[in-house]
């Protein structure tokens, strides 16, 4: 694929705490992968809100068109993400020690009406990025392509 490091990043991956980053180094490595400019950012609902409220609320004007929200235990961020911006947000629920990432999960699934997250599988990180991929092909061809070429290697493999 190309090399997006010149490119606008059009997907935003924010991720509550650096222990996330190895099981979210799936989806940067997809996103990558597919062709998909990326910007990451570190911050927590409750430990850095304002930091998600800035990052959040300006992703759109920035050119973001998807969000993937990566968080763990109370896993509030990717609601928090959603209620400050536009833009499509998918949660990835994080793995914990405490419930195995059912805990995470829960919280990303049980948003209130109004307020949408899309959920993957615990620990979901690469499925993210196709998801992500797929949001972007419904008004870009060039990723619409991405993704028919991935689903017919799929099925050749």
């Amino acid at each position: 694929m190309a090399d997006t490091a010149e490119k606008t990043p059009l997907v935003g991956i924010i991720m509550g705490s650096k222990s996330d980053l190895p099981t979210m180094e799936g989806c940067t490595a997809e996103l990558e992968r597919l062709g998909v400019p990326y910007e990451l950012v570190i911050a927590s609902a409750h430990r850095t809100p304002d930091k998600v409220h800035e990052w959040a609320g300006t992703a759109a004007d920035r050119g973001i068109k998807v969000i993937i929200a990566a968080a763990g235990k109370a896993a509030h961020l990717g609601g928090v993400v959603a209620a400050f911006t536009p833009l499509p947000v998918i949660g990835v629920p994080m793995k914990t020690s405490d419930l195995g990432g059912l805990d995470s999960l829960l919280s990303m699934v049980q948003m209130p009406s109004g307020v949408p997250v899309a959920c993957v599988a615990i620990n979901g990180a690469k499925n993210a990025a196709i998801y992500a991929t797929q949001i972007l092909g419904a008004t870009m061809p060039e990723y619409r392509t991405v993704i028919e070429d991935f689903k017919r290697e799929m099925a050749e493999a």
